[in-house]
């Protein structure tokens, strides 16, 4: 269909509108606070974002900008190599981390190339989404051997963008009326990973998109974009698709499931997707903040009473990454496991 492979092709009701009118943004926030009274107001407003939109973008956050330059630098470098020399460090069901260029998000393939990599190496995770099974796996890097200082560089940013996921995560846990390091222990032995993304100029963007609509499975996403801009979220409030317009230095904040679930749906996990153009490459650069493997997500105690009971049963982290982590690969013949599908019955 059209000019590309029919994989690549969106249903009809899913496909990029490009209107091209802004309805809303999302909030900006400025973290640089000197106060008490100014710590309160930006932990205020962190939590209105989160009920409101579960998004939002932040500036003066601490993370070096040369460094994140540099990181975009080394990540174009490698894009930009031939396939076969891409391909050598292909990651597989097995061996997730690295290089991939066929990922799928419900079922229909996304316009881009990925690179993977791991906060903790090694990380131990599920060796299978079966609940009964309590094997574990060992999951460790691959690394291109070009540019030469792509691991060095890569390593740096994802130390700095951790220490701001920490940060971040503190508000948000002061933001519910909770002490700042009540989410803390859950990230000790953390499967977070860090992500390049490339999306090349693509000959039909009315049929495809970067990366189909999807809501993000851990506690929070960090995201760099550059400036050709493309991600657009779903507001709560009716569904709309909006764009999230660059910003220079700034990242964007999302919340993913593991948040709304804790938060006992007080804070949203927003869909999103990431739409692309005939012109421009575009890349960014996701930091996806997951807990162990062994935590289990419920509901937190202190959000939840009897007339406030808990929304969602309790389910297993590393269980629930390992059945996503499997519709990246091929198609599936069920839908992908959603917390909707742990919701407590009525």
């Amino acid at each position: 269909m059209g000019d590309i492979d029919s994989s690549f092709v969106q249903d009809l009701e899913h496909r990029p509108n490009f209107r091209g009118v802004e309805i809303e943004q999302i909030p900006v926030i400025d973290l640089s606070v000197s106060t008490p009274t100014e710590t309160q107001q930006l932990i205020s407003k962190i939590g209105d974002a989160c009920k409101k939109y579960g998004f939002f973008q932040v500036i003066n956050h601490g993370v070096p900008l040369e460094l994140r330059q540099n990181t975009e630098k080394v990540a174009k470098g490698f894009f930009h190599l031939p396939l076969e020399e891409k391909r050598k460090v292909m990651r597989n069901e097995v061996d997730p981390m690295g290089y991939y260029d066929c990922e799928h998000t419900k079922n229909v393939r996304d316009w881009k190339e990925v690179f993977d990599y791991l906060v903790l190496d090694p990380t131990l995770i599920p060796a299978s989404a079966d609940p009964d099974d309590e094997e574990l796996r060992t999951l460790t890097n691959q690394w291109p051997q070009n540019p030469s200082e792509f691991r060095e560089i890569c390593r740096e940013y994802t130390k700095q963008v951790e220490k701001l996921a920490f940060k971040l995560l503190e508000f948000i846990s002061l933001s519910l009326g909770l002490p700042a390091d009540r989410l803390n222990g859950y990230f000790k032995d953390q499967i977070s990973f860090a992500r390049l993304n490339y999306y090349p100029p693509c000959p039909a963007p009315h049929l495809a998109l970067g990366v189909g609509r999807h809501k993000d499975g851990g506690a929070l996403t960090v995201l760099a974009q550059d400036e050709v801009g493309g991600l657009e979220i779903a507001l709560r409030s009716n569904g709309e698709w909006i764009p999230v317009k660059p910003i220079p230095d700034a990242f964007i904040i999302n919340i993913g499931n593991c948040m709304q679930v804790w938060s006992n749906d007080l804070y949203w996990s927003a869909e999103h997707r990431v739409v692309v153009n005939s012109e421009k490459e575009r890349f960014s650069m996701p930091f996806f903040f997951f807990p162990a493997h062994y935590v289990q997500i419920k509901p937190l105690e202190e959000l939840v009473n009897d007339q406030n009971p808990p929304n969602y049963k309790e389910f297993n982290w590393g269980k629930f990454f390992a059945s996503r982590n499997r519709s990246d690969y091929k198609k599936q013949e069920v839908e992908n496991v959603q917390i909707d599908h742990f919701k407590a019955s009525d």
